[in-house]
């Protein structure tokens, strides 16, 4: 992979993903493996006139070793610097770039009751802060290639050939090749149009079907608006891209208001495992039944984190002519996959996709039918005869997709 093209997509992740303002502090989270890489990141940053560039490495083989020797109340535990860091968070609103290059087989073997448990422990410490930074700071989420998910992949190539293949799914997918700037503010606009048009319908509800099994009704808070491409930070008011690539048009479902069977059609990335041919049946908002192929007791662990896990979060529209999937390639990574396909996901919704959320509080938005979990976990449905039918508010039914694709 030339690195002219590697420095055009770390100022891509830097100038249209987060978009590093001059003087903001900056974090960023990548493997150990993704050193060259980083560097082009950390330079690009200071480029943009960021005051200060942190690293936050992390490794799976670490991680396994934290969870086999430490104990759950170790695991649990702050330390009085650690909750300082949290508290910079708050008061500092650092970007955070976020490098995802795991392998998606890397915590296979890993104890995860052991790891639930630990979650269930620290959110309660965290989720102050969080609340409190949430919608205020830029983040973005990008690929890079490393070694061992680029072998899941490609499994017939060498190493080398098999980063070389990847890195250009990346590029391509990403549209990081020729003028990435101008191709995302293209991108961007695009997006904004196909949401603008979503909203303008006024909709309540999506009815989905497919052969494959798939007949699902999903109610829409009404004040809620379709979002795509870039989002905006409050008070800033900076715009920038959370996710590299994006293909999405999404919003957030109305707790309490799910019907119906949903079958996946691509494999989950879940905590370093993969969960394979599952499904959900919801009734009254609530996952009431479900199976799995592969890892079905780590899928019911994912659903016993909290009371709020069982209910969704987020809908998601892909049309079949995303250029990924149009790749024709499965990623193993959500953030890839994701932008293949429809998509729903499981957990905390968002409470920027509420028309003038700034002016309402957390509570009140939760009462509007925004989901409060600790997860946010996305799974795919995307299928090339999937029918998504929309009702609006006086009682219309449009088709929004037919076919796997758009139909507006």
């Amino acid at each position: 992979m030339k690195k002219s093209d590697l420095k055009k997509y770390a100022r891509l992740i830097v100038r249209v993903g987060a978009n590093v303002q001059k003087g903001q502090d900056v974090i960023i989270t990548a493997e150990l493996e993704q050193r060259e890489f980083v560097l082009m990141l950390i330079e690009e940053a200071y480029r943009a006139k960021a005051n200060r560039v942190t690293l936050d490495w992390i490794d799976d083989d670490i991680s396994k070793l934290h969870n086999k020797y430490r104990t759950v109340k170790s695991m649990s535990h702050f330390e009085k610097w650690e909750l300082e860091r949290y508290q910079y968070y708050v008061d500092k609103n650092p970007v955070r770039i976020y490098i995802t290059s795991e392998d998606p087989d890397g915590e296979k073997g890993i104890n995860q009751e052991k790891r639930a448990q630990v979650m269930q422990n620290i959110y309660p410490v965290i989720k102050p802060y969080r609340d409190e930074m949430e919608n205020k700071y830029q983040w973005t989420i990008a690929g890079a290639a490393g070694t061992k998910w680029a072998k899941k992949l490609f499994p017939d190539l060498t190493a080398k050939q098999a980063r070389n293949k990847l890195w250009d799914a990346i590029l391509t997918t990403s549209r990081a090749y020729g003028d990435p700037i101008a191709n995302w503010n293209e991108h961007n606009r695009s997006m904004s149009e196909k949401s603008r048009k979503l909203n303008e319908l006024g909709l309540i509800s999506l009815h989905y079907t497919s052969k494959n099994g798939t007949n699902f009704k999903v109610g829409l808070i009404p004040n809620a608006l379709f979002l795509a491409g870039g989002e905006t930070t409050l008070g800033s008011n900076i715009f920038y891209n959370p996710n590299i690539p994006t293909e999405e048009c999404f919003t957030t479902p109305k707790r309490g208001e799910a019907e119906g069977k949903v079958v996946a059609t691509m494999p989950l990335s879940y905590q370093g495992e993969l969960i394979d041919g599952f499904w959900f049946e919801f009734k009254d908002g609530k996952v009431v039944d479900f199976g799995a192929k592969q890892n079905e007791e780590l899928l019911k662990q994912m659903l016993d984190m909290d009371e709020g896990a069982r209910y969704l979060g987020e809908v998601a529209l892909v049309p079949k002519e995303s250029p990924i999937n149009q790749l024709g390639l499965l990623f193993y990574s959500t953030l890839y996959d994701e932008n293949a396909s429809c998509h729903l996901a499981l957990g905390l919704g968002f409470s920027n996709c509420i028309r003038d959320f700034e002016k309402y509080s957390l509570e009140e938005l939760r009462e509007m039918g925004i989901n409060n979990s600790m997860i946010h976990v996305d799974f795919m449905i995307g299928a090339d005869d999937l029918r998504i039918v929309g009702t609006t508010k006086d009682g219309q039914e449009v088709v929004i997709f037919n076919e796997g694709t758009w139909a507006i």
